[in-house]
């Protein structure tokens, strides 16, 4: 089910017993517990719904379906909202909840375990259908920026049609994550087969879930991570699984094209917020594990510690960054409500073991170049869950980890570890950025990230070939990720469209478990498009002076519609040593432009004799 071209042408394209939809303040609040027996809901802001199981069926359906109506369209919008169930049952077998899930939109357990909260019903996303409200161009392409986690879903498809209830369908692309599942009762689907085609999806990202048969369908690429699954079918490109049990074997790449690594070798789950059986609420931050396989709540509460929230600073997008830097200087956490947070100077993470954790994508834009989010090289920090925007004027970095220069005090029992942040140079409005993500210290474990400057948005450029051509000249980005430090792991990595290397990786031991990248789209001329004397940046570039490296499972993709003519020399550049070692890589071209090489100048051109179809090396340097 290998889609033949471009990717994204969009045509041109509680209280218990209550919802609570807490009320706005001007200030954070640092949420407190109240007497003994009686612990208040902290005060999340209006962006926070709470749901009861007590609450009648029809009441959360019919608020779930007004948001999903508010956001499936609103793709470049500032809304953001979390959808959070407390521990209890939901929807029956004759009534069940069905749940469509929006743009900038989280559905999320407030359970200690995901079988604490146990939905009867369905939890979707379909195809969007782009042209005009007709039926050519019915894609997944750009259902971004969703979260689903930490509930159980019993599969229930009653009321839909017969297409609709064979499966739930969850149709999605980068920035969407689904952790801390239980799913029985059917099959589950990450492609939308029941709309009409092309059906085309990008995705996508699984960790620590308990899952039945998989349909992957049209998933160009996909990383499923310490989970369990009752199987897998189809593969278009690169589907890679580390620690998952019912993983296939990939002893037949690229036919299919699967990567299997028996365990994960760095993994740390997100934090997740839940409440307790005295109905307290914490944040769980589970613990770093090892050479791990399989979920981390088979046997019990996620092995980690829990912070009660009292010690969390409960920020809304207008509290100013002072005020968040000086609750984060005396020692607490923070958790950044739902919202879009303009960000003058930085929010900046000092002390170990901090934990910044957004909810409902919680969005930081930089405002007069600031670098929104920068973090100390210090050990145990937690960011997750939080998006980091460009702003017009440039940025020389959305976030940054560690000084480039300076003393990392990181360690590898303890890392540093960035968990669904995702990054965004343009879309909305314009954006630039020198670089989106810098990581200067060692021992860093990326799990989980899209980094991403802006194919298409609503920056107010004309359309057509002079549209793209003042986009590469205003919507500016040169780096996506560049990783300085050691011992930096990836699981996930998602760069997309930047104007030089995507990713540079210059530290020592460097692993990486999936990497999707697509070149730019809207290079005007090749000498806009060259890297000195070479014709074009490869997507993925591991530093010249670099001695050990592994990359297991990763992609370039090139479609350079505003100049087919375009050539890019190769797909990946690394040093030639024996200590660097690539496993199963692969370019393709999506309909126009023309990579010449998979890396080094090895494996033939991908061109448009052969849209779709990957250029494939079991591993590098090739035996």
């Amino acid at each position: 089910m290998q889609p033949p071209g471009g990717r994204r042408r969009l045509g041109r394209a509680l209280v218990l017993g209550l919802v609570l939809t807490t009320a706005a303040s001007t200030t954070g609040t640092a949420a407190t517990a109240g007497p003994p027996g009686r612990h208040s809901t902290p005060d999340f802001g209006p962006n926070v719904t709470i749901f009861d199981p007590r609450m009648p069926v029809s009441e959360i359906q019919a608020t779930l379906d007004a948001a999903h109506a508010r956001q499936v369209d609103n793709e470049m919008g500032t809304a953001r909202h979390a959808y959070l169930f407390m521990p209890g049952s939901y929807g029956t077998a004759e009534q069940p909840l069905q749940v469509k899930v929006g743009y900038y939109t989280e559905v999320s357990g407030l359970g200690a375990s995901p079988t604490d909260v146990a939905v009867n019903g369905k939890i979707e996303v379909y195809n969007r259908c782009l042209e005009g409200g007709g039926t050519g161009n019915c894609i997944a392409l750009v259902n971004f920026w969703r979260t689903l986690s930490n509930l159980s879903l019993t599969v229930n498809a009653a009321g839909q049609d017969g297409c609709r209830s064979s499966a739930n369908f969850w149709a999605v692309s980068q920035a969407v994550s689904m952790r801390r599942l239980d799913v029985t009762g059917g099959g589950l689907s990450l492609m939308d087969y029941c709309t009409a085609g092309p059906q085309y999806a990008s995705g996508g990202f699984i960790a620590d879930s308990r899952l039945p048969a998989i349909t992957n369908g049209s998933q160009q690429q996909w990383l499923t991570r310490n989970s369990e699954i009752g199987g897998w079918s189809n593969g278009v490109w690169n589907q890679v699984f580390a620690g998952t049990v019912g993983a296939p074997d990939d002893a037949g790449f690229p036919n299919p094209p699967y990567t299997t690594l028996d365990t994960t070798p760095l993994s740390r789950e997100k934090p997740y917020l839940f409440v307790d059986a005295h109905g307290r609420y914490g944040v769980r931050v589970p613990a770093v594990q090892r050479d791990s396989r399989g979920i981390s709540w088979d046997e019990g509460m996620t092995p980690g510690r829990t912070l009660p929230i009292r010690d969390f600073f409960i920020a809304k997008p207008s509290d100013p960054v002072h005020v968040i830097n000086s609750q984060l200087a005396r020692g607490r956490h923070l958790l950044l409500t739902p919202g879009r947070y303009d960000i003058a100077r930085s929010i900046e993470v000092r002390r170990p073991d901090t934990v910044v954790l957004g909810i409902g994508h919680a969005t930081l834009t930089a405002v007069n170049g600031s670098v929104p989010l920068d973090v100390a090289g210090v050990p145990g920090v937690v960011v997750a869950g939080v998006t980091v925007d460009a702003g017009p004027t440039e940025s020389p970095v959305l976030l940054r980890v560690g000084k480039r220069h300076g003393r990392n005090a990181s360690t590898p029992r303890n890392p540093i570890t960035l968990s669904d942040v995702y990054f965004r140079v343009g879309g909305p409005h314009i954006g630039r950025a020198d670089t989106a993500l810098e990581i200067n210290s060692d021992h860093v474990l990326i799990d989980h990230t899209w980094v991403w400057r802006g194919d298409h948005g609503v920056e107010g450029f004309t359309e057509g070939v002079n549209g793209d051509t003042d986009r590469w000249r205003t919507n500016t980005g040169r780096h996506g990720v560049v990783v300085n430090g050691d011992h930096v792991t990836a699981t996930g990595l998602f760069v997309e469209h930047f104007q030089r290397h995507n990713t540079v990786w210059n530290g020592e031991h460097g692993t990486t478990i999936l990497y999707q990248n697509e070149l730019p789209y809207d290079p005007p001329t090749q000498a806009d498009w060259m890297n000195g004397d070479v014709e074009g940046w490869a997507g993925y570039k591991v530093g010249d002076r670099v001695r050990h490296h592994t990359l297991h499972g990763g992609g370039v993709y090139v479609f350079n519609q505003n100049n087919p003519s375009i050539r890019t020399a190769n797909g990946f550049e690394v040093p030639v040593t024996p200590g660097i070692r690539l496993h199963h890589v692969m370019t393709v071209n999506l309909s126009a432009g023309t990579i010449d090489h998979v890396v080094n100048g090895v494996g033939e051109p991908a061109d448009t004799t052969r849209i779709g179809s990957p250029v494939y090396l079991a591993q590098y340097p090739v035996p």
